[in-house]
């Protein structure tokens, strides 16, 4: 037994030195080392969908399973990009308005305030200051009415189909609102930043701040200052119940990002404080979830950059926020309806208009963190060839994250794999992670300078992740340094 897994490990790593080695490239040899890295132990019992072919002619150059639907994660966004880019289009940009029903007299506008979503996930906590101080720099000074809080441009469904319960409170997990706020320049709309400081006293209590400021969430900290970094955050469900635990050394702070339960509450709280800032009062009530009137008058707006500017934070850093954002944007666009169903119906339009046909996948929401989501390395070979032919491809191609590229706005979920390899700074391509899946598809350039599209989906693996990544690596480091038959098999 030990002699033939020797004789079977060493035909496996001679048809691979082959084929990285650069000395003997055949398309036969190729096409034989990628069975023997599909064949890695780490794949044993897990379900694998890989597929390459010329990006100029669409030939298939290789695959295995290609036609198997599984569950892709993160490059779901490829479909909700390349279908937002064209629904929305390059130059469409989110707002947040201001609005009133009454009049000003003074110092005073007698009327309702309105503060209307309109599904922006990139407006930060400056934001919301700039437009208080715009509604300020108008005179105003007492609200004589409700102060409401309109975010009805998307509908109340705060999560995504079966998303997992103990992603709640994690920033990738996030409630969508089309109110919302983002703590930081990467965009984690609908999160708080909670960066807790040590003491140098042993024993002592971690002190405790949050950004955007606010008291909407309540602190329960029980974390101290001590050895053993056993540090944690934690949101209750349901609440906004902050629970810390655990030690952290001394000397040392922990910066982590939490959501929150109703983002747009947060917006709410955050901007009666940022009215407060200016000097700004309200008599009446604060209103959360109130439609804004179709003949109110808009008084401020803040607008986002062009939707051409923010894939790249989205596909780089892997934003499931602004993904989600984006799905339920182009539903309200193609059908007047904020629903996620909605935007999938808009994403399927799309997919037709490209002759491909979405009955061969199946989409639930827009960042992949819905298991229900199942899509085959066809579908999106299939997809990238499409997108090729596009007047806005180069924005979209930029987008995606480069493998080895250090700089995190260039490499993004890439920038640590592939260094040193003839994909490095060559690999343009989206990752996906999730228990159990795993999934990379892009475009590379092989060694005879001939583009390729592929994807590689492995689901059902039981090995550590890293190991599905590997494989992953050294399939595409497989694909550059070699050149396959033109016509493949």
């Amino acid at each position: 037994m030990q002699l033939g897994r020797w004789i079977h490990t060493s035909a496996m790593l001679v048809a691979v030195s082959l084929l990285l080695g650069g000395c003997a490239t055949s398309s036969t040899t190729s096409e034989q080392a990628l069975d023997q890295l599909l064949a890695d132990p780490a794949l044993a019992g897990a379900s694998v969908s890989l597929m390459v072919r010329d990006a100029r002619s669409g030939n298939t150059l290789y695959q295995h399973n290609p036609r198997t639907r599984l569950v892709p994660a993160s490059s779901m966004k490829l479909l909700t990009t390349a279908a937002a880019m064209d629904v929305l289009g390059p130059q469409y940009r989110f707002s947040t308005q201001l609005l009133s029903n009454g009049s000003q007299q003074g110092a005073r506008l007698m009327g309702n305030l309105y503060l209307r979503g309109l599904g922006d996930p990139t407006i930060q906590w400056a934001d919301y200051q700039a437009l208080a101080a715009s509604l300020a720099g108008q005179g105003i000074q007492l609200i004589q009415g409700d102060l409401v809080f309109d975010d009805t441009w998307f509908d109340a469904e705060r999560l995504g189909v079966d998303w997992a319960h103990d992603d709640e409170d994690k920033y990738y997990g996030a409630q969508i609102s089309a109110l919302t706020v983002s703590p930081n320049s990467d965009f984690d709309a609908g999160t708080l930043i909670v960066t807790a400081k040590a003491p140098v006293a042993v024993g002592q209590p971690l002190s405790v701040t949050l950004s955007p400021p606010t008291d909407y969430v309540q602190l329960s900290n029980l974390a101290v200052s001590g050895p053993g970094n056993s540090y944690g955050l934690n949101r209750q469900h349901g609440s906004n119940l902050l629970r810390l635990s655990g030690t952290l050394k001394p000397g040392t702070q922990s910066r982590q990002w939490v959501s929150v339960w109703e983002p747009t509450q947060l917006v709410a709280n955050l901007f009666t404080q940022a009215l407060a800032e200016q000097g700004i009062s309200v008599q009446g009530r604060r209103v959360i979830g109130g439609v804004s009137p179709a003949t109110a008058t808009v008084l401020a707006t803040h607008q986002s950059a062009p939707l051409q500017e923010l894939i790249r934070p989205l596909l780089k850093l892997s934003n499931n926020s602004m993904a989600e954002a984006l799905l339920k944007a182009m539903g309200r666009q193609q059908a007047n309806a904020g629903t996620a169903a909605a935007g999938v119906a808009a994403v399927a339009d799309f997919l037709r208009r490209q002759g491909l046909d979405p009955a061969t996948l199946n989409q639930v929401d827009g960042s992949g963190l819905s298991r229900r989501n199942l899509v085959s390395a066809q579908n999106f070979t299939d997809l990238l060839l499409a997108m090729g032919k596009q007047p806005w491809f180069n924005a979209w191609y930029d987008a995606l994250p480069s493998a080895g590229n250090p700089d995190r706005l260039s490499g993004g979920s890439l920038r640590y794999r592939l260094r040193g390899t003839a994909a490095q700074n060559n690999l343009q391509a989206k990752t996906g992670s999730m228990g159990g899946v795993s999934s990379l598809t892009g475009y590379i350039t092989d060694a005879g300078g001939r583009r390729l599209v592929f994807s590689m989906l492995t689901n059902n693996y039981v090995v550590q992740g890293s190991r599905i990544k590997a494989v992953e690596d050294r399939v595409a480091t497989a694909l550059c340094r070699s050149e396959l038959a033109r016509e493949g098999r």
